[in-house]
């Protein structure tokens, strides 16, 4: 249902457009038309001067569970791969041109918890934890996790999060990047948390041009065999299978060796 993604422009703070999950009796998980509201309010914000940054937010307690496996059963089901909606998002969370922050409270799973990766500030919550349990259901990361976090939170924590599913308290995840300022739940609001204080917060899209330096954007723009979009997301739209990702970085190739049946290759373990 379309009132499970709430898109405001409150009138407190002008500039700024809120994306708010708003399932919390699924622990805000996301549904295919989700993340079509999603993508369609980002790029929405890219072509009105009156939108000068996007917030993320979710609800009391729960940012986002991750992506509802029941959509994502279906798709597997019908042999789909995925969505389009799903790939409008990523494309839109991309391609953003104003500043993408982000508030959690509580669980931050799976794109709940990789979203953040691709945000230019986030807040959390003190009662806040991240976790992504790819390997656990046997999933290749999604969202260029597998290139973004190495690069933002290092090697060792990035394979932690991504291989080995541990989850991230908020410190945690302050300690390696993923976080900017961890607060007490339901002290203080988003934009007193904003570097300057409120008014600086409300005005930081202004002048403001998303950074790329902590993003896969640079890589992206730079690389010479780049064809109309980010490589994870081409491979993905032409439906390979996972080993077409593995050789973006490896962890990914070690941790899927182990459920490789003994003798076969892992495909892309040599890319």
């Amino acid at each position: 249902m379309t009132d499970h993604i709430v898109v405001e422009r409150p009138s407190a703070h002008p500039g700024v457009q809120l994306i708010r999950f708003n399932r919390p009796e699924k622990k805000n998980a996301i549904t295919r038309p989700m993340y079509r509201i999603m993508a369609d309010a980002l790029n929405a914000a890219n072509a009105d001067p009156g939108i000068r940054a996007t917030a993320f937010l979710g609800t009391e307690g729960c940012f986002s569970a991750g992506n509802d496996m029941n959509d994502f059963l279906a798709a597997a089901m019908g042999g789909r791969g995925l969505e389009q909606e799903i790939l409008d998002f990523l494309y839109a969370l991309v391609k953003a041109e104003k500043p993408v922050v982000s508030g959690v409270d509580g669980l931050a799973i799976g794109i709940g918890a990789t979203i953040h990766l691709h945000c230019d500030l986030t807040i959390a919550s003190s009662r806040s934890q991240f976790r992504t349990p790819f390997v656990d259901l046997a999933l290749v990361p999604e969202a260029g996790s597998s290139l973004v976090a190495p690069r933002l939170m290092g090697h060792q924590r990035a394979f932690a999060m991504l291989a080995a599913g541990e989850a991230f308290s908020a410190e945690e995840a302050r300690e390696a990047g993923l976080v900017w300022k961890v607060v007490e739940p339901g002290r203080g609001r988003f934009t007193d948390a904003w570097p300057g204080g409120k008014a600086r917060g409300q005005a930081a899209g202004g002048a403001a041009h998303r950074p790329r330096s902590h993003s896969w954007r640079s890589w992206r723009d730079h690389r010479p065999h780049r064809r109309g979009g980010p490589l994870f997301l081409r491979a993905a739209e032409k439906r390979r299978g996972p080993g077409g990702l593995r050789s973006l970085h490896a962890p990914l190739s070690i941790a899927s060796r182990r459920s490789r049946p003994a003798g076969r290759p892992t495909p892309g373990a040599n890319g």
